[in-house]
């Protein structure tokens, strides 16, 4: 019974095993046979087809990977494609900053970012790509721009000078140094080698009334910011020697001192050779080219209209530097700016205090507190009978037939006008100070006034309110009083009388506000640096570092404010934050001119430029 029932068993095993035998040949073949013929896309071009969806600086390291991992199922499949396509080459470090010309991107992952082109050494410029992160493979393409690792700098929270780095040109010497070691051809009448000495200050002052304190007090000249700036610049603490992460770009050129020298007797090639010569070497220099010079600033310690030669005639005044196109694009720092020019900022004049500590500041602002002042107001100048439009000489009757005016007349020869020691004492003793306009808009006696902690008295605007807006308030009655000249000229108002309308307690509050004012209007000493305080430089370069910052932030956002006029620069110095357009305004009669095309203040300017030179002729002699 045993062996009958287990007969039918085999036959049924044998079967089984065979349709299994034959169920895997089946699946075999149906994989390696009809799968792999079938299959409509190898797999590297199956990665070349996502890849090509990838932002460029990636796009190549993408398809080298991809290639490798899909291509080694077998030896057969890399041969079968070996034919049709290589693996690309390996990217070069500047590959990463440009997609491959042969492999460009897909319009609709760029059509909103315009394509730039870069220089052809733009592999110096442009800063190193950041460390990709893993979400970067999925973000549409940025546009890259040079000055990229200098605005990322700000994001360093940890870095103290993130945004403030302050990269100089090394100009060859005869740009600066060599000025100074000729001092003597600095001016026509008088020897400058004093004035450049102690590192731009001049000589120390003597204390012999007490008018000074004991230190930092010097026989400054008023044009002497050039060498003033330039070495407070030395001692700059976010100095750098990477311009691609610089917030700005200092050109130490003695532009001032440059055309003192060739102001008189001169023809116009030798009085622009300096410039031109200054322009041509900077637009050869790499830094140049990132923004062409519009992230570049230097100083020149004289008026405006001394590089605003309208014509080629050497009969016009001065040098046509801030009208080369080159330096159309820098900023320039000079101690009076044109109201109707965007190239050109204003900062104050030299006054003769240079402190070298914050303690030397405290000490002078709380002895200015308690001074006791026995005039109502004062002034010191001489009449412009030159100018019928000139009020010094009504302001000057006035003061005589005053009571409670104190009067400095500087036309009288040998006088007190030249001293020092006379002005400030005189300063000192008065609540208000008269500035009205001097050969030009502007006039060094405002600060040295403000320093004595005296109230500024102006009569234009351009005196002050539209010149200084770095370093004074935009809301001018905290400071100072404003009197149009008009209301002198054809009303024939009393100063006197507006003065004492004013009340004692608002006075006091003015006052407490021009002596809070003084560390932002001086320049303290060259050789040393404030602990906590900013003077007239650091708010300087602060402003020029926010102007480049908000500039580069506008191209970014291709918004570079089309719709500005030059002739208006004036107002919109005035704006208000995030005000962008300007209209009509009250000063408007003060800043009308001729529509003469050029953008100068008719034929006015060279006149003025030379009637300051002619006061400079007279104070120094």
């Amino acid at each position: 019974m045993e062996k009958a029932n287990g007969k039918p068993q085999q036959p049924r095993l044998r079967l089984l095993a065979a349709l299994c035998a034959l169920f895997w040949v089946v699946i075999f073949y149906f994989h390696f046979a009809v799968l792999r013929r079938s299959s409509p896309m190898s797999p590297p071009e199956q990665t070349l087809s996502f890849s090509s969806s990838l932002p460029s600086n990636s796009q190549q390291h993408h398809r080298q990977q991809h290639f490798v991992v899909d291509g080694t199922p077998s030896d057969e499949s890399r041969a079968s494609h070996s034919s049709k396509l290589k693996p690309p080459p390996e990217s070069k470090p500047s590959d990463a900053r440009r997609a491959p010309p042969h492999h460009p991107l897909p319009s609709s992952s760029n059509s909103s970012v315009p394509k730039r082109q870069l220089p052809s050494h733009s592999s110096k410029l442009v800063p190193p790509p950041l460390e990709s992160k893993p979400s970067d493979a999925h973000r549409s393409p940025q546009k890259n721009f040079p000055f990229d690792r200098a605005l990322q700098t700000l994001e360093n929270k940890s870095d103290p000078c993130g945004g403030r780095y302050i990269f100089v040109h090394d100009l060859p010497p005869r740009f600066n140094d060599d000025m100074l070691k000729d001092c003597r051809k600095l001016s026509l009448w008088t020897n400058m080698c004093k004035f450049t000495s102690n590192a731009g200050l001049g000589p120390p002052l003597e204390n012999a009334e007490g008018v000074f304190s004991n230190t930092g007090w010097y026989a400054t000249n008023q044009f002497a910011v050039d060498v003033i700036f330039g070495n407070r610049m030395k001692q700059y603490e976010c100095l750098t020697n990477d311009s691609s992460v610089a917030a700005a770009i200092f050109v130490p050129f003695y532009a001032g001192f440059d055309i003192s020298r060739y102001l008189w007797g001169y023809n116009t090639s030798v009085r622009d050779a300096a410039s031109l010569d200054l322009v041509d070497w900077l637009m050869k220099r790499p830094e140049w080219s990132v923004m062409g010079g519009r992230d570049h600033f230097l100083v020149a310690g004289r008026i405006t209209w001394d590089f605003r030669r309208l014509t080629d005639s050497d009969s016009d005044w001065g040098s046509k530097l801030l009208f080369l196109p080159a330096a159309k694009n820098m900023s320039m720092l000079v101690v009076e700016s044109s109201p109707w020019n965007a190239n050109d900022f204003a900062i104050p004049y030299p006054t003769y205090f240079h402190p070298a500590r914050d303690a030397d500041v405290f000490v002078w602002q709380e002895r200015m507190r308690k001074l006791e002042r026995k005039h109502l107001f004062s002034f010191a100048g001489a009449p412009r009978h030159d100018n019928p439009k000139s009020i010094r000489g009504q302001l000057i009757d006035q003061c005589r037939k005053s009571k409670v005016c104190k009067l400095l007349e500087c036309d009288l020869g040998e006088s007190k006008c030249h001293s020092p020691s006379s002005i400030m004492q005189m300063f000192q003793s008065s609540l208000f100070c008269l500035q009205p306009q001097g050969d030009s808009y502007t006039r060094r006696s405002a600060f040295d006034s403000m320093l004595a902690g005296c109230i500024p008295v102006f009569f234009h605007p351009g005196s002050a309110y539209v010149q200084y807006t770095w370093h004074l308030p935009r809301n001018y009655s905290t400071y100072s009083v404003f009197v149009p000249e008009d209301d002198v000229r054809k009303r024939n108002v009393s100063i006197e009388e507006r003065l004492k309308r004013i009340p004692p307690d608002v006075v006091k509050v003015m006052r407490e506000k021009v002596i809070s004012l003084i560390p932002g209007l001086i320049y303290a000493d060259p050789r040393s640096r404030l602990e906590t305080l900013k003077d007239a430089f650091d708010v300087s370069v602060e402003a020029i570092i926010d102007k480049v910052t908000k500039l580069r932030r506008d191209i970014m956002e291709d918004d570079e404010g089309k719709d500005f006029i030059e002739e208006n620069s004036w107002k919109y110095v005035l704006l208000e934050e995030g005000q962008r357009t300007v209209g009509a305004h009250e000063w408007d009669p003060f800043f009308s001119k001729p529509k003469d095309g050029n953008s100068d203040s008719g034929g006015s300017s060279a006149t003025t430029a030379k009637n300051s030179w002619r006061s400079e002729q007279r104070n120094q002699s």
